[in-house]
């Protein structure tokens, strides 16, 4: 790494980096050392609070939308663009047309190898987004990474490279792994959604209906040790809840059959508008670095969700 790198990666962090003074700098006065801030840890000598939460599961939650919060308790995110749930009158998700009730349902998918997952995505007709895309986008990194991040949808510089997070957001989400040490060819790194939904608005409840068969084989694949996700979307889609994100971070939950550890944080997009956020951000990142450390035996154990 080079020289300064790494204060650069915390500064974009929105984390104090105290510079050490010169000997020779009489006038200065003697070296001080930092006090220690509360909650972030910026060394293994320096930390927060330990923050080690007991895997949990959440209480069954009616889903009323994707896209939808309880008014009472406002989402951060919530700023961003809601979409209207296309529903049946009871609440139900309307069934994609029978030629393509194959891909929707995952009946295929799950014996697909990589190869023709990809070949699959990228001919998907499954949804409307389709017509509107300028392509898939179906997830970049290392296929057998110990961390799987995942996100929301693509947006139009995604939709134009067939990569997610690119961009600024995914210039941050770079400086994010690479102040825990990671680089971005290290994870995997997918999304909700393979196609943008246009005017960037939410996914519909459908259209990621639609699209989860492809989201859970790319798990299957991976076997990541950690998931991680990032932004109210893939945090309430994965979750089953439409629980704000503000009470879903600094948690961990397990998640499918090999009862995966996860864990949510904010959106890069968002903290982009909201810097004041970075620091809870950065404790999660923490969280996720220290849960990587750990032996596989001790992620085991704990009741899945759903």
């Amino acid at each position: 790494m080079e020289p300064g790198l790494g204060r650069r990666y915390l500064h974009a962090m929105g984390v104090p980096v105290w510079r050490r003074r010169e000997a020779n700098m009489d006038t200065e006065g003697p070296e001080e050392t930092p006090p220690p801030r509360e909650g972030v840890a910026t060394s293994d000598t320096q930390r927060g609070p330990e923050m080690d939460h007991p895997v949990q599961r959440l209480p069954a939650v009616e889903q009323e939308g994707i896209g939808k919060l309880p008014s009472s308790d406002p989402d951060p995110d919530s700023v961003s663009q809601k979409a209207t749930p296309d529903t049946l009158p009871d609440g139900e998700i309307e069934p994609p047309p029978q030629a393509e009730l194959e891909v929707a349902s995952g009946d295929g998918i799950a014996g697909m190898d990589w190869e023709r997952l990809g070949a699959t995505v990228a001919s998907c007709r499954a949804c409307e987004l389709c017509e509107t895309r300028t392509q898939t986008v179906f997830g970049v990194g290392n296929r057998q990474a110990d961390l799987m991040i995942i996100g929301e949808a693509p947006g139009a510089d995604e939709d134009r490279q067939g990569e997610p997070f690119v961009g600024r957001a995914g210039q941050l989400l770079n400086l994010m792994l690479a102040a825990i040490g990671l680089q971005r060819e290290q994870v995997f790194i997918a999304n909700i959604l393979k196609c943008r939904p246009p005017q960037n608005r939410d996914p519909r409840p459908e259209e990621a209906f639609r699209c989860s068969p492809y989201l859970m084989r790319q798990i299957a694949l991976v076997r990541p040790r950690v998931l991680l996700l990032v932004g109210r979307i893939s945090a309430q889609k994965l979750l089953e809840t439409d629980r704000p994100i503000g009470k879903l971070r600094g948690r961990w939950f397990v998640f499918g059959p090999d009862e995966t550890p996860l864990t949510v944080t904010y959106h890069p997009a968002y903290l982009l508008r909201s810097p004041d956020q970075k620091a809870k951000a950065w404790q999660d990142l923490i969280e996720v670095a220290r849960r990587l450390r750990k032996p596989e035996a001790e992620d085991s154990g704990a009741e899945p969700v759903g």
